[in-house]
């Protein structure tokens, strides 16, 4: 699993019928560099399978996993949303998210 922040909506008219009803959000992953989480650069579109919003830092997993929530069972997705993150907390210090 990894840390990401929201950072916006995609919308596709048409897609293949097993994505029908899914919401699709683009996310930024982070990473962490010296207790401060930094955007990687990169963009994922990923399904939101628990009602993130822009600007929310998300826990999200990729690949075969991405396919084993209830609402991704046989689509073909590659990655989802799976937690909206409150807190990171790395060796007792709270990490700032951008």
């Amino acid at each position: 699993m990894f840390l990401a922040k929201v950072i916006g909506n995609v919308v596709a008219t048409e897609k293949s019928p097993e994505l029908q009803g899914m919401k699709l959000l683009l996310i930024q992953p982070y990473i962490n560099r010296d207790r401060v989480l930094v955007s990687s650069g990169s963009s994922v579109v990923a399904v939101d399978s628990v009602g993130a919003g822009t600007g929310e830092c998300v826990l999200f997993t990729q690949g075969s996993s991405a396919r084993l929530t209830h609402n991704t069972k046989g689509a073909p997705v590659d990655a989802v949303i799976v937690g909206i993150v409150d807190i990171v907390d790395v060796e007792g210090t709270i990490v700032e998210k951008p």
